[in-house]
């Protein structure tokens, strides 16, 4: 029988299961999921004078001109080039001769010469840059970078997921290490366990980082979490990743937990079934919230 449901006194583990997957969150939204603000206001604050430079093409109508002069006189305005059409690369290559497939590099970090400042003038016009000027729709070049900033940090919001969960769990990870007085580390490698409990373990791969280990009186316990709002194949790789995981540990005598959450697993029971059905400990916020992880340390029957 299931290690769990030893546990927590069940004797069929299809109820276990289905109470697992029927208590899912459907979101662990937060305010600091949105707009990571620091990094933003950071982002910016290398090239804000740079970006009020820019606000001097504003209202002028010989547009080409302006660019080419600006950038003659103060070439470091050229840095901010790419944040304005909502890239990090400090270079593009441009098709422009779809005939033959010849591409122009435009670089945005490199000396400035009477030809550079031809190219990136270029850059600049047909970029639409300097129709989005004419436009009258930018006023201010500090307040549009912070508008693209905004966007580009929207790509780090799967990321902010993952840490959102990883702070949720932490708290119950915290309050029942603090509750029965035994030590965990976040963010764990063999070395952090090494110098901190003098315990070497095996690794599946050198990179190998846990989410939190635990010890008690030198029995190990893995932990990793994560959240999955929506469905895909990461979620199947996942479950196969974790029951090789599993048995890692478990052949060091190391009791892994897995806690996740999210709708996500709607789409992909099977896989997180066999995940199951395989390994000890599948728990979720819900089961967190009921004070399961406090229990595992406890049961004599493990």
């Amino acid at each position: 029988m299931n290690k769990l449901c030893q546990l927590l006194n069940i004797q069929n583990e299809d109820d276990l299961f289905e109470s697992i997957t029927n208590t899912f969150k459907e979101k662990i939204t937060q305010w600091d999921y949105f707009v990571n603000w620091k990094k933003v206001l950071a982002n910016i604050a290398p090239i804000e004078k740079e970006l009020h430079l820019l606000n001097f093409l504003i209202g002028k109508d010989d547009i080409e001109t302006e660019v080419f002069n600006l950038i003659k006189e103060y070439p470091k305005i050229v840095k901010t080039f790419p944040v304005l059409i909502a890239i990090r690369e400090l270079s593009v290559d441009v098709l422009i001769d779809t005939s033959d497939f010849i591409y122009k590099k435009y670089n945005f970090n490199c000396e400035i010469t009477d030809e550079i400042c031809i190219d990136l003038t270029e850059f600049f016009i047909h970029s639409g840059l300097a129709d989005l000027i004419k436009s009258k729709h930018v006023t201010n070049f500090v307040d549009y970078v912070l508008g693209v900033e905004v966007g580009l940090d929207s790509n780090g919001r799967k990321n902010r997921g993952g840490s959102l969960m990883e702070a949720i769990v932490e708290k119950y990870v915290q309050e029942t290490c603090e509750e029965m007085d035994i030590a965990y580390i976040p963010q764990a490698t063999t070395s952090k366990i090494k110098d901190t409990w003098g315990i070497e373990i095996q690794v599946d791969k050198s990179s190998r980082q846990l989410d939190f280990a635990i010890n008690k009186n030198g029995q190990l316990y893995f932990i990793e979490c994560n959240f999955y709002g929506g469905g895909g194949s990461k979620l199947k790789s996942t479950a196969t990743e974790y029951v090789k995981m599993h048995e890692t540990w478990n052949a060091q005598n190391i009791f892994f937990i897995w806690i996740t959450d999210g709708a996500g697993w709607k789409t992909a029971l099977k896989p997180l079934r066999e995940y199951f059905d395989k390994t000890d400990f599948l728990l979720n916020l819900e089961m967190l919230k009921n004070g399961v992880l406090k229990e595992i340390p406890q049961y004599n029957g493990l």
